[in-house]
C-alpha cells in the first residue's frame, strides 16, 4: 500500500489543471469550469443554490464561492493546494513546499 496518491486515473485536462494549481508564481488563469471538473474525479463536489460549491477531498473540507468571471482567484488557489496537497495530489516533478510540510518520496 502507497502512502502517496497517484494522479494516475486523472486525464491530461486533470493533470494540466493541477500543475496550473501548484505553478509558482499563482497562475491567475486557471478556469473554474477545469477546477470542478478536477475535483469531481479526485473527491465530491455539492453545489448549491446559493452559488457556492461544498468540496471534500480525502478528509478535508471547503466551501468555494463561484467566481465572477471564469477564473479563480489567488486565495482559491492557495486553498486548492492545501486540500490537494492533503489528500496527496500533486503534479508529478512538482513539491508542494508551501502546502504541506511533508513531502513524499517515491521508492
Amino acid at each position: 500500500m502507497s502512502s502517496t496518491l497517484e494522479p494516475v486515473h486523472l486525464n491530461d485536462h486533470h493533470r494540466n489543471t493541477l500543475l496550473q494549481i501548484f505553478r509558482h508564481p499563482v497562475s491567475h488563469n486557471i478556469e473554474w469550469r477545469a477546477v470542478l471538473s478536477l475535483l469531481k474525479v479526485v473527491g465530491s463536489v455539492e453545489e448549491r443554490h446559493d452559488g457556492k460549491v461544498v468540496v471534500t477531498v480525502g478528509s478535508e473540507a471547503e466551501t468555494l464561492e463561484r467566481p465572477q468571471n471564469k477564473d479563480i482567484d489567488a486565495r482559491q488557489v492557495v486553498d486548492l493546494r492545501r486540500m490537494l496537497s492533503s489528500a496527496g495530489y500533486r503534479p508529478e516533478g512538482e513539491q508542494g513546499d508551501e502546502a504541506s510540510g511533508q513531502e513524499n518520496e517515491r521508492g
